[in-house]
């Protein structure tokens, strides 16, 4: 056997690098930790509408998002003919707490609106939201400024989505795309195609035209649409959940309590903590969130949310 003698100068060079490379995974472990954290607030323990409200004020309050003078379009679920205990539509308390924060930050108008899946007046009716709403304007005499209303075909508007995967170009809400703000209000249940559905796919309720078309590429045509259309505010409904046979649900042997609400400015960071909370899936299991982790519109893994519990 042959050993090679080495000097003592070639010696603590050779160590010199060695224990450069034995410290690189440190070196990146604290680099990974030092990336910023996206704050997600999680309330629970309250009312549907006392949860929203705990939820926003844990991110500084709706006058973080809602400017004096803003029009904001409040965009719930009533995609279905369900009654709340049904859940899958967005909680009505939510809906008013969320368009109450917003006139309380200074919002000139707050417009609440959905293209349903089922006969709109039966869904705004079964929903329970049409009447919650209307009864608030009444009660609190702001009903110049808080309206919600159904869709009109005629509004939709063709409009091209730049840096797009796939949706060139799609008829939107023209409402959506002259709103100042967007609070995103969905709620949180399963999805037969999508795993779930939680914000990224409830902007699918401002897409005019063959909305059946994009679930051949759904991940990237949510990614499309929340590009050109992005969300200011989400706000998930996480109080009675339809954790099987979503999204239309209807049985209520399919619906669980988990009683929360989630709030986030990063819509991405939003989903995929509701989804790992409520679901026990991460975000990058889910291929619509992770396509938009992956496109850019919001964190780029599950790792870097800040969960605040209120």
């Amino acid at each position: 056997m042959r050993i090679d003698r080495i000097n003592r100068r070639e010696f603590l060079r050779r160590a010199g690098v060695a224990a450069a490379f034995c410290s690189i995974p440190a070196f990146l472990e604290a680099s990974v930790a030092s990336e910023p954290q996206v704050p997600v607030s999680m309330a629970a323990g309250g009312s549907p509408g006392g949860n929203a409200e705990k939820a926003v004020a844990a991110l500084g309050g709706m006058n973080a998002f809602v400017s004096r003078g803003d029009v904001v379009v409040v965009k719930p679920n009533i995609g279905w003919d369900r009654s709340p205990e049904q859940a899958a539509n967005t909680h009505p308390d939510v809906v008013v707490a969320v368009a109450s924060m917003c006139l309380a930050a200074g919002a000139k108008s707050v417009r609440i609106f959905d293209r349903t899946c089922n006969e709109p007046r039966r869904c705004y009716a079964s929903s329970g939201i049409q009447e919650a709403v209307e009864r608030f304007a009444k009660k609190n005499g702001v009903a110049d400024a808080l309206r919600i209303y159904h869709v009109e075909d005629r509004k939709f508007v063709n409009t091209s989505i730049p840096n797009a995967l796939i949706l060139k170009e799609w008829e939107l809400y023209r409402d959506i795309l002259d709103a100042d703000k967007v609070v995103n209000v969905p709620i949180a249940k399963s999805h037969s195609l999508s795993y779930v559905t939680l914000g990224l796919k409830n902007m699918m309720g401002v897409m005019g035209g063959n909305r059946g078309q994009a679930h051949f590429r759904l991940s990237e045509c949510l990614v499309d649409v929340n590009r050109r259309v992005p969300s200011h505010l989400t706000v998930i409904d996480a109080g009675l959940v339809l954790v099987r046979n979503g999204p239309t649900g209807g049985n209520l042997a399919d619906v669980e309590k988990f009683g929360a609400v989630f709030a986030s400015a990063d819509i991405v960071a939003a989903d995929a903590a509701a989804a790992e909370k409520v679901f026990k899936r991460k975000g990058e299991d889910v291929p619509h969130i992770r396509k938009a982790m992956e496109s850019g519109l919001g964190i780029v893994s599950s790792s870097r949310i800040r969960l605040i519990n209120t």
